[in-house]
């Protein structure tokens, strides 16, 4: 056995060894679950499954690069390049390019960041003669990022009359008008926004079958990483690429899920074992980071909700300092309360 795995627990070491099919990690807050994803990344290529044909996913490019990094130290760095490994949107950014002129865009378009799209918002509003101090371009831009992110385009928003009532009574009637013009805009600049990176890509698998096809035969094994944060267009876009092998890795935790706001679904990882047939379930459950005290008060919170993936995390850790309780009236002064005793 390859002298790395001797690095893993037991429990840590079944997903890693597990080459084929459907299978979720659950892993509680500390268990080493990026060990876990770096080393069976690893392990898959030491059994000869091509770098080209692996397809890793995570939240921030510090968790990209930290795992290629280990990666490389294990398997060498010529072989870790080759890894299809990154953010979502820097991933699929990528696809993108190669396939942009499907989509009417050039393969070189410009990627807007928040102020980008917000100067062209702002724009916008100004051309149609709106209020800005009704039609606010960040409230617009947020409402826009949350259309995209639940993959509703310019005709899906004019075809909801639901959507078009919901705007009208919070006084923004005319919301319709700025998504179209903001988009046809972006299209005519060759640009696509943050949010058009899983948009568009999702749009390229929809509506061109080929490349779909071509995109799964090449991704034959997908990992994800903080599964719990993802929404429902990056679950869309994940389920059409492991649709043809089925070779998938998620790796999550239910309580840790804090991006609701920024349109994350729970259900995704609650629901992932409908998804797909025979999925194996692992659960990482030793704390490696924190006391016992914070790991027995955060299983008396997280016991309390009532949908949740079961596992028992534990600790081998000291007891540890007594939690101190502190109640904020407000958000602002729990700010104040931790930036004065813990800074």
């Amino acid at each position: 056995m390859q002298e790395y795995l001797n690095q893993l627990n037991e429990a840590q070491l079944a997903p890693v060894l597990q080459q084929q099919g459907a299978m979720i990690v659950i892993a509680g807050a500390g268990s080493g679950k990026t060990r876990v994803l770096t080393f069976r990344i690893a392990y898959l290529m030491s059994k000869g499954v091509d770098p080209f044909n692996i397809l890793a996913l995570t939240f921030t490019n510090k968790a990209a690069r930290e795992m290629k990094s280990r990666i490389a130290r294990i398997v060498g760095g010529s072989e870790a390049k080759n890894l299809w490994m990154g953010t979502f949107h820097s991933v699929f950014a990528k696809i993108l390019r190669f396939e942009a002129d499907r989509l009417g865009y050039p393969s070189n378009f410009t990627i807007y960041d928040t102020q980008d799209s917000q100067s062209v918002i702002r724009a916008v509003i100004k051309e149609l003669h709106l209020d800005k101090d009704i039609y606010k371009y960040k409230q617009v831009y947020s409402r826009i990022s949350s259309y995209k992110n639940s993959l509703i385009t310019v005709k899906a928003y004019f075809n909801n009359p639901e959507l078009m009532e919901a705007d009208a009574m919070a006084k923004i009637p005319r919301m319709g008008e700025i998504y179209k013009s903001y988009v046809d805009k972006c299209f005519k600049a060759g640009a696509m926004d943050f949010d058009d990176l899983l948009l568009k890509t999702n749009e390229l698998l929809t509506r061109f079958p080929e490349v779909l096809a071509k995109y799964q035969d090449r991704f034959r094994y997908i990992l994800v990483d903080e599964y719990q944060d993802t929404n429902h267009s990056q679950y869309l876009i994940i389920k059409a690429l492991s649709d043809r092998f089925q070779n998938i890795c998620v790796v999550g935790d239910d309580a840790q899920s804090i991006y609701a706001f920024r349109g994350a679904n729970i259900n995704n990882i609650l629901n992932f074992q409908n998804d797909y047939d025979n999925v194996q379930v692992f659960r990482l459950e030793q704390n490696y980071r924190s006391t016992k005290n914070i790991v027995n008060a955060a299983n008396s919170i997280i016991e309390k909700n009532k949908t949740r993936l079961d596992k028992i995390v534990w600790t081998a850790n000291d007891e540890g300092s007594k939690i101190l309780v502190n109640r904020s009236m407000t958000d602002g002064d729990e700010g104040r309360f931790v930036a004065k005793h813990y800074f």
